[in-house]
């Protein structure tokens, strides 16, 4: 009788199956929170310039909120930086070149920001903290290694997963990733900034003219903090 009760406890019923089922979506969903977004052409987006001789469309759509900024590993406005999504639309019939690109963030009162490298926001995110220090002791004693508050490997990461990477755009086609510039300190770092692009060459090697996208038609990103210091 005990050998039959274990038996039928661990019977695969079909609500048992369904719960397994369930929980195997749940686990999937969870995984895969950190996707880049679904491209869509660039005259989707509400800050986009539009060169109609060239057949190009680039859109600029910051990641200026926390819900937005949650497909990340890790919270870059925290630390001063702001992703941007660059969309590039070529509507032309020849593929068009980015490989000597040249995209800054232009503030209101005419900073150029290049965009951040990985270990850029490795540095003020670990070793710009308290969390990222060696704390030395007299000998005999060893140092205190402190933890570092963000993982490297979550940084590496999500650029590997997002970072803008496409050195060429094909015909009737849109590319899209995301930039990162340091915007710490800056009060409302989207009012009055833009985001300049030039050195984008068409097929045959000739400069396409540049592009100025105003990033205030974007939503309003409200005062970014300070990154932590010291």
């Amino acid at each position: 009788m005990i050998i039959f009760a274990v038996k039928k406890r661990f019977r695969l019923t079909p609500l048992f199956l369904t719960l397994i089922a369930f929980f195997a979506l749940v686990t999937n969903a969870s995984a895969s929170d950190h996707e880049a977004p679904v491209v869509r052409p660039a005259t989707d987006f509400p800050a986009v310039e539009t060169h109609p001789d060239e057949h190009v469309s680039i859109a600029a759509d910051p990641y200026n909120t926390p819900e937005k900024c949650e497909i990340f590993r890790v919270d870059y406005l925290k630390y001063g930086f702001m992703p941007i999504r660059l969309i590039v639309t070529n509507n032309g019939d020849k593929p068009i070149s980015l490989v000597d690109a040249r995209i800054h963030f232009i503030s209101r009162d005419g900073d150029k920001i290049p965009a951040a490298k990985s270990d850029d926001i490795v540095r003020a995110s670990t070793f710009d903290s308290k969390a990222g220090r060696t704390i030395p002791l007299p000998a005999p004693l060893p140092s205190i290694h402190g933890k570092a508050k963000t993982s490297t490997k979550n940084i590496e990461a999500d650029f590997a997963t997002f970072e803008y990477a496409a050195l060429a755009v094909e015909p009737h086609t849109t590319r899209a990733g995301f930039l990162f510039y340091d915007v710490n300190g800056l009060q409302d770092p989207l009012k009055g900034a833009h985001l300049y692009l030039r050195m984008l060459h068409s097929a045959d090697g000739k400069d396409l003219f540049y592009f100025e996208i105003p990033l205030d038609k974007a939503v309003s990103l409200p005062k970014v903090e300070k990154r932590p210091e010291d």
